[in-house]
């Protein structure tokens, strides 16, 4: 009855960046950062997670002499994002 829900974005963190992501594409570290509220640390993990699992690419390059890290959803991404919401709605038709 009841969808398993992706333990990859069953995590307030990384749920936010997906969010995040599915809204503009495409987004770079400090921004993401800000947006979150999160620790450049702990982003910085759930953004691997997320890279790892190939919902998001991960570009990493210096801008004007500093490091620029920009994050993108992936076609695989935006599909489990667009499942996991599916999901979630199952869950409140049928409470």
């Amino acid at each position: 009855m009841f969808k398993e829900l992706d333990p990859i974005l069953h995590s307030q963190l990384r749920l936010a960046v997906m969010s995040l992501l599915i809204g503009v594409k495409e987004a770079d570290f400090t921004f993401i950062r800000e947006k979150t509220n999160a620790t450049a640390g702990n982003l910085s993990v759930q953004v691997q997670k997320l890279r790892d699992a190939g919902y998001i690419e991960v570009v990493k390059q210096f801008k004007d002499n500093y490091p620029q890290t920009t994050c993108k959803i992936t076609p695989k991404g935006i599909q489990a994002f667009e499942e996991y919401v599916k999901a979630l709605q199952e869950y409140l038709k049928t409470g």
